[in-house]
């Protein structure tokens, strides 16, 4: 079947089976799958500015939606505000679960313009980290946080 959505904000179509994944059809490796069960939040993108977790959503639930994936969050020489704030805090270890962390984290810094510590960790409860560094992922969101909403006053 085909199916037609906007991918980092590009109009994309593909031919998809019904239950393929929509990573293993277009090569976004940023997009990890760590678990398959949608346990530890490696695989968050962001569907129509949600995050989901992309390793148990099937390609055809994206027909017609706007999807984001850590691909298309900064540029690499303009980093997203919350991708600088996880380089300048030292979010990130090994770097498997910073693709959905990242977007996790963006979404949080929409809906949560003052975020206090307990916040971020709440919203991050299923994203989970292998290296445990999850103090300065805290951090790193808040900092994020602030800057995106810097950003947008400015």
């Amino acid at each position: 079947m085909n199916i037609s959505f906007v991918l980092n904000g590009k109009p994309t179509s593909v031919d998809v089976e019904p239950c393929m994944l929509l990573r293993d059809k277009l090569s976004l490796t940023g997009t990890h799958v760590g678990c398959d069960t949608s346990q530890c939040g490696a695989c968050v993108v962001h569907v129509n500015d949600g995050s989901a977790k992309s390793c148990t959503l099937p390609a055809v639930a994206v027909d017609g939606a706007k999807v984001t994936t850590v691909e298309g969050l900064g540029k690499p020489d303009v980093l997203h505000p919350m991708q600088l704030a996880f380089h300048e805090n030292h979010g990130l270890q090994c770097g498997f679960c910073t693709p959905g962390m990242l977007m996790s984290s963006v979404e949080f810094a929409k809906r949560h313009p003052n975020p206090t510590e307990a916040d971020v960790r709440n919203w991050l409860e299923g994203n989970l980290c292998r290296c445990t560094g999850y103090q300065n992922i805290v951090n790193a969101v808040l900092r994020g946080t602030a800057a995106m909403h810097a950003e947008q006053g400015a």
